[in-house]
Parts: C-alpha cells; sequence; structure tokens
C-alpha cells in the first residue's frame, strides 16, 4: 500500500514538472505573472482609467512571439502556403495576420472560407475570386509628380465574411498580399509550425456591422483619414470582429500610457517610435511586430520622421468607431455619400489636347482654365499653351493659342477675368473669347513683375496675387512676394520677399476678411486678416496639411500644394499631392477627396455652384458636393 502511495506520488511529482516546464517553454507563460504584477502597478501609478469588456471570450489560442517582446516579422520562418505562395503568419487570442508572397502564376486554391477576411495587395496584382468570379486587384506606389504624370497610389482590398468562397491567383509579375483573419486560422497555425491548435474557438456576436461593404474591391487611399489623438491619424477598416488601423503618427509625437481591453499586434510599416511596454522602452523599426494583450499599459515617442504602423485589434474598438464615424459624419456634410469622381474631359484623347491645366473659373456656364504646356522638367512653352472654354458636357476648345501662357484666372464680375500671364510677367483682364482687354499689372515700384502664379478677386474689386518667381528668366523682383492691385490699379506688395517659402495659391474667405495662401515646398497654409486698404496682417498658420510617407522619408515637407477654393460655409479646399484636402474655417481636417491623377487646381461651378471641377493634368473631373462655393458680390 505504502509502496504503491509513493509511487502515484513520484509519478504526480513528474507530471507537475512535466507541466511546469512544458508552461515555461510556451511563449509569454513563464513571464505572465511578474508582467501582471507590473501592469498592475502601472495602472495605478498612472492613474488609467480602463475601459471593461465582458463580451471577449477565452479562446485558448497561444499567439506564435511572446507578449511585449518585439520580433521583426522577417525573423518568423515563411511557411509554404501553396506551392508558389509563401507566408509569414503571426497569431494572438482572437486575429491572425499572413503576409505572403506569390510567385507569378501562383494560386491559392478555391476555399469556402470559415472566418471573415480582409485582404489587401500590397505589390504587384492578382485574381481574387469575389461572388464566383475572379476580380482583377493591384497595387501600384505614388508616381512622382510632373507635368506628363501624378498617378494616383493604389491598394486595393477586399473584405469577405465567414461562408464565402475565396481563391487566388498571382498576376504575370507575382504579387505580395496582406490578408487579416478572424478568428484565427488553425490550418495556417499549423501549417506555421504550432504543434497544437484548438479544434474549436468560441466566437461572440460583437454586434458590429463592417465598415466597409462585403465583396466590393477599395482602395486603401480611399479611406478618410481619423484623428485618434492629437498627433495621431488613422485609416480604419473593420470586420465584424477584427479592425484594421493603419496608423500614421507625426513626427516626435507623443502618447501618454494607457490601456484598452482589445488585444493588439502592432506592426511598424515605415519609420520607428519608442514603445513604452509597462515599465520598459525598446525602439520598434519597420517590419517589427509586438503582441500586447488586453489591459496591458503603454505609451509610445515617435521617432523624428514620424512613424506609420498597421495595428490590428481584436474585437473591434468601439471608441476608434465612434472617432471615424464623426469624421464620416463632417466629412459627408459636405461630400455626399454617394458622390462620384466623373470624368469630364480627356484631354489626352480627345480634343485639341490638355498638358497641365491650370486656373479654372466658372463663368456664364462655362468652365475656363489654362493648358500650360510644361515638359518633364517644367518648361513651359507659351507658344504652346492656351486659354481653353468648356462645356459642362466636356466638349472643349481654345479660345486662344500661343499668345501667352496663361495660369490663374478669376471672374471679375464684369463676364471678364483677370488671368495670370506668367511668362508675360503680368495680370490681365480678358474675355471669355480670349482677348486681353487691359493690363492690370505689370510692375512693382517701377520694377517688372517675374511670374504671376494665381490670384483672387475681393468684393471691392482688388486683386490679391502670388509672384513665386518659377518663370525661367532672371528675376527682377528682390524675392517671392504677394501682391495686391487695388480697386484704383495701385500695386502694392502685402507679403514681404520671401517671408514665405514659394507662394503659390491663395484664395479669400466668402466675407473677404482672411486671406489664404499656400506656399508650394511647406505642409502647411497661412492665414492672414485683411485690412481695410487691402494690407494684410496678423499672419498665422492655418492648418498642416497631410504628406506621403515618402516625402517623410526624404525628409522633406513639400505636398506640392498648389491651387484653392473656398466654398459658402467658409471650408478651404487645397490640391495637393495626396488630394483635394478639405479644412473647416477654424482649421480642424475634413477629408480628403482622391482623384485618378494628382489635383492640380478647383473651383466651383455647374448653374447651383455645388460641383467642384478639378484640373488634373491633361484631364478635368468633377464631384457633387452639398455646398455652394463661395459667391463675391462686388460692393458699390
Amino acid at each position: 500500500m505504502r509502496n504503491s502511495k509513493l509511487t502515484s506520488f513520484f509519478v504526480y511529482s513528474i507530471l507537475i514538472v512535466i507541466v511546469s516546464v512544458t508552461l515555461m517553454l510556451l511563449p509569454g507563460c513563464s513571464r505572465e505573472p511578474a508582467l501582471k504584477s507590473a501592469n498592475d502597478r502601472a495602472i495605478r501609478e498612472h492613474n488609467i482609467k480602463e475601459r471593461v469588456r465582458d463580451d471577449i471570450p477565452e479562446t485558448g489560442i497561444i499567439s506564435n512571439f511572446n507578449t511585449g517582446v518585439i520580433t521583426n516579422i522577417n525573423d518568423i520562418p515563411e511557411t509554404e502556403i501553396a506551392p508558389g505562395v509563401k507566408g509569414r503568419t503571426c497569431w494572438g487570442k482572437g486575429a491572425l495576420v499572413n503576409r505572403m508572397t506569390l510567385a507569378p502564376g501562383a494560386e491559392i486554391p478555391k476555399e469556402t472560407l470559415s472566418y471573415e477576411r480582409i485582404m489587401m495587395v500590397m505589390k504587384g496584382s492578382v485574381e481574387q475570386l469575389i461572388n464566383g468570379a475572379f476580380v482583377t486587384m493591384s497595387a501600384h506606389e505614388y508616381e512622382g509628380m510632373t507635368p506628363i504624370s501624378g498617378r494616383r497610389p493604389k491598394k486595393e482590398f477586399v473584405y469577405l465574411e465567414k461562408g464565402a468562397e475565396n481563391a487566388v491567383k498571382a498576376g504575370d509579375n507575382g504579387a505580395e498580399i496582406l490578408e487579416v483573419y478572424s478568428p484565427v486560422r488553425f490550418d495556417y497555425m499549423r501549417k506555421a509550425g504550432a504543434s497544437k491548435a484548438p479544434v474549436f474557438v468560441p466566437e461572440d456576436d460583437y454586434s458590429v456591422m463592417p465598415s466597409i461593404e462585403p465583396n466590393r474591391v477599395c482602395n486603401y487611399y480611399d479611406v478618410q483619414f481619423a484623428e485618434l489623438f492629437h498627433g495621431a491619424h488613422s485609416r480604419l477598416i473593420s470586420g465584424r470582429g477584427f479592425q484594421l488601423s493603419f496608423l500614421r503618427m507625426d513626427p516626435g509625437s507623443v502618447f501618454t500610457p494607457g490601456n484598452h481591453p482589445e488585444e493588439q499586434m502592432r506592426i511598424v510599416l515605415r519609420g520607428q517610435v519608442d514603445m513604452a511596454i509597462i515599465d520598459d522602452t525598446h525602439r520598434m523599426q519597420t517590419d517589427d511586430i509586438l503582441l500586447l494583450p488586453s489591459g496591458m499599459v503603454h505609451s509610445s515617442i515617435n521617432g523624428p520622421l514620424g512613424c506609420d504602423v498597421l495595428d490590428v485589434f481584436w474585437p473591434v474598438r468601439p471608441d476608434f468607431t465612434d472617432r471615424m464615424n464623426e469624421r464620416l459624419m463632417e466629412y459627408h456634410d459636405v461630400i455626399p455619400e454617394d458622390a462620384v469622381i466623373e470624368l469630364v474631359a480627356d484631354g489626352a484623347v480627345e480634343g485639341p489636347g490638355l498638358c497641365y491645366s491650370e486656373g479654372p473659373s466658372w463663368v456664364n456656364g462655362k468652365l475656363y482654365f489654362s493648358s500650360m504646356n510644361y515638359d518633364a522638367r517644367w518648361n513651359g512653352d507659351p507658344g504652346k499653351s492656351a486659354f481653353v472654354e468648356m462645356d459642362p458636357d466636356g466638349a472643349y476648345r481654345y479660345k486662344s493659342f500661343g499668345d501667352m501662357e496663361t495660369n490663374g484666372t478669376f471672374p471679375l464680375g464684369n463676364g471678364n477675368l483677370a488671368v495670370c500671364d506668367m511668362y508675360g510677367h503680368r495680370v490681365v483682364e480678358m474675355t471669355t473669347g480670349g482677348r486681353v482687354v487691359r493690363t492690370l499689372a505689370d510692375e512693382y515700384n517701377g520694377v517688372r513683375l517675374d511670374g504671376p502664379n494665381d490670384l483672387a478677386v475681393d468684393d471691392k474689386g482688388g486683386i490679391y496675387f502670388t509672384d513665386p518667381q518659377i518663370v525661367p528668366q532672371p528675376h527682377m523682383q528682390p524675392g517671392r512676394s504677394v501682391f495686391y492691385i487695388t480697386p484704383g490699379g495701385k500695386v502694392i506688395r502685402v507679403i514681404e520677399p520671401d517671408a514665405l517659402n514659394k507662394a503659390n495659391g491663395l484664395i479669400l474667405s466668402p466675407d473677404c476678411r482672411t486671406l489664404y495662401v499656400n506656399s508650394t515646398p511647406d505642409n502647411f497654409i497661412m492665414a492672414y486678416d485683411v485690412d481695410e486698404d487691402g494690407a494684410l496682417s496678423n499672419a498665422r498658420k492655418f492648418c498642416d496639411l497631410f504628406v506621403t510617407p515618402e516625402i517623410i522619408d526624404r525628409q522633406s515637407v513639400n505636398p506640392q500644394v498648389d491651387g484653392m477654393t473656398v466654398d459658402e460655409r467658409g471650408n478651404i479646399y487645397i490640391t495637393s499631392i495626396i488630394g483635394l484636402q478639405i479644412f473647416n474655417p477654424e482649421g480642424n481636417f475634413i477629408g480628403i477627396i482622391h482623384f485618378p491623377l494628382m489635383p492640380v487646381n478647383c473651383c466651383f461651378g455647374d448653374e447651383d455652384a455645388k460641383t467642384l471641377y478639378v484640373t488634373c493634368n491633361d484631364k478635368i473631373y468633377r464631384i457633387r458636393t452639398k455646398v455652394k462655393g463661395a459667391a463675391y458680390t462686388l460692393k458699390k
């Protein structure tokens, strides 16, 4: 009897040792008690007010990397998903991320999904099975802006619900794709080397609707930014059970300690961030990945070039969804949800041709603008430039050709236009038929102007115009300036030489009491109070513009900002490399309209003044709005 008890005791002891050692070998298990104690202390020390959720199930799934420990995704072994298809797979308790490369022509066989899935093409192209048919999806990067290029970037993605059929075929040049699944795919876990994968994971009904329509191919760049915190803007894409947050964090921004009940998987896409995980700070750089379990305290300080990350939350964060809905409500109060970008005129294949269309104005039911005929090196040629008239149906014609290189235009209120004649070094009054009526300004203090670029007319008949010295001729003025032509015809300088880097676009507020001016190399807009005599005062930064990651990485802030317009509410519309950016009168961001090409300039038009016409190199686009363009009425 005694020997039997001893035998049982030894067997039980050995089992305890085996279980303990096994647990210690599992990622994160040996650290959890110490982590919890330190985490609880950090919550108390930072006085963190915790959000509580009681709807997150315990899945029993163990991640394939340590909790709170930074790993580089390239150190995770590649797994063969299918012939010619390799993936690096990471998972937490509720979501799995798979970054895959597909050789040209490689296929992921047809399957019926037991999970919801978001797939985004990062490079190349694929044929994705959607509703029983293969649909082409692709990606390409930003194209550097030139007068003959400027194609917008694209990363197409699709959301498939549980039960949908899925299959993927790579294009001729192969592809890189990003997949996110919830619940975790057990077959991918096993392929990635997990020794044990649950047979069943309980699912919870989170009563969350996806942020995107299932089975519809979307472009990542069409997703609006939502401000999650000051200095942190995110494109949020959500399914029912998980949420992707493509987060852009401003250079040098700091985020104070906090936590949340949702599990978070962070992957750095660009830049660097110093992550404080409870007590320890570690630097994360491109392709680093980090798993933060529910409730773990963390904070961050972003590098000098900022940081772009992908955060995968399980389940969906309701506070982030609320912020996105607030942003979309503001955006759709200006741009209708069903608004469609329409190609009105294609100067590459229709009519006499367009090249770098600029300076649009709507007058008497037609759009007037400049076709500047720059070459790839930004050399203009007045002999090949045109002043153009376009009908609402897109038919267009030259009203003058080879006489001058016009740029900005603005209605004068008498049926004519104020026009910048850049290479003629002057501002003129021109009929809609292209005839110059008179010269409004060609010198300041007896010295020739360098090259007027853009202009705006106030309610007194005075004209503000920029002279950024971009004409490739010897400069006569002492620097890049902004001028004002008084109603009496006198030219005064209202922004001193080189006070702005390269003053370009400008527009007045609807009451003509504020002038907004942009500077092409800078990522901000300036605002000035307009004095009674037209002089400017109280110079201040109005808003900061979004720029592309490529620009940030070049340590340049040049957003290639250009033309601007304003609506009746005082919202400002600013063309830039990232799209047409909209800000309210307080300088708060509303949203971005993304056109197929980089927008160059814009104005409101149509009979009700509720259509935005946008010039984009050799094409003219338009989109309907809920607001009218601002209309200035000349004072008697």
